[in-house]
């Protein structure tokens, strides 16, 4: 198999394992399997007689939710199947002398490092710093891959597009931004304050009086039991929830201007194809992100809405690779 084929066929598996994280997450599943890496001490589900038994001597007082321990271990098996195909492609990448190799060894170390995330979100009971790691993980991870697939195969466009090429400083700016509003959006969920405002366009009430920076932004918690659900109060949850708010006006309006931008200036049809596809990506994450509050959170638009954020940056990878890249 070529290695340009096995990253696009990991691209589609990592695109998989950061829906079904969200997917697992917003289900409230994170916990559904108490241990790690396998479910009550079991590489499937637990469901026969024996196995409840056997789960009531090793887990006393816990109780199986199996469709929530099912959810939890498909997004394992879809993660454990991820980590084979990027072993693979750092195999295949050190044995060919044409591809980068400290790219595909910084994206298996990343792999790695993302299977201890997974493992110390379930052992840290969903610690909101743990689990928002875990999911920039996934993001990152996503992003290595595209970039690796463009080192491999060379972009190619006519004329080098110098008219484009003067946009670079904006477009490094713009992914920066972006990546600080996915990260409000990690904390936002991991700190399950997506309902903490259901007014448009900010907030309900005398919002701004209730903000607390402090206690909505402190990395570390304190001891729990467990962090499902969250554990801070309502002002700082709604605190989260308004960055979150705030950012995502400040990022779709420096995302479309940067779109806007190259669609005037660039010559070649790949950066205003690019460009385009920017424009329609902020459109339908502001759709998603509005649905969300309107229609209170539904599963669906909630996990469409990680799906969008994570095509979002994987567009400006690109546009800056195409930007930043020598002629």
């Amino acid at each position: 198999m070529q290695i340009n084929t096995l990253l696009k066929i990991t691209l589609v598996f990592t695109l998989c394992v950061i829906l079904m994280g969200a997917y697992t997450r917003l289900a409230d599943a994170g916990l559904g399997c108490p241990d790690w890496p396998g479910c009550y001490g079991m590489l499937k589900v637990p469901t026969a007689a024996h196995e409840l038994n056997q789960v009531q001597q090793s887990f006393p007082g816990h109780t199986v939710e199996a469709d929530k321990a099912w959810l939890e271990m498909i997004h394992r098996y879809i993660a454990g199947t991820l980590g084979l195909l990027v072993l693979l492609i750092l195999v295949l990448c050190l044995k060919s002398r044409d591809t980068p190799k400290k790219l595909p060894i910084f994206i298996a170390a990343l792999i790695i490092f993302q299977a201890a995330l997974g493992m110390w979100t379930v052992t840290m009971k969903l610690m909101p710093i743990i689990v928002m790691a875990h999911l920039l993980g996934g993001f990152a991870l996503f992003s290595l891959l595209l970039l690796l697939y463009l080192r491999n195969k060379p972009l190619r466009i006519p004329g080098g597009d110098p008219q484009a090429r003067k946009l670079a400083g904006l477009a490094a700016i713009c992914i920066c931004v972006l990546l600080l509003q996915i990260m409000l959006g990690g904390w936002t969920s991991s700190n399950y304050a997506a309902l903490a405002c259901t007014a448009l366009p900010i907030c309900e009430g005398n919002w701004v009086d209730n903000l607390s920076f402090v206690a909505a932004f402190s990395p570390f918690q304190g001891e729990h039991a467990s962090f499902e659900f969250g554990v801070l109060d309502y002002s700082a949850r709604m605190t989260i929830h308004v960055a979150h708010r705030i950012g995502a006006i400040v990022t779709s309006v420096m995302l479309l201007y940067l779109a806007f931008k190259l669609i005037r200036t660039a010559n070649s049809s790949i950066m205003r194809n690019a460009a385009w596809l920017l424009v329609l990506l902020v459109i339908l994450q502001v759709a998603l992100g509005i649905s969300n509050v309107v229609m209170h959170l539904p599963l669906g638009i909630a996990v469409s809405h990680n799906g969008g954020a994570a095509l979002l940056l994987l567009t400006l990878v690109f546009i800056n690779y195409a930007l930043w890249r020598k002629a």
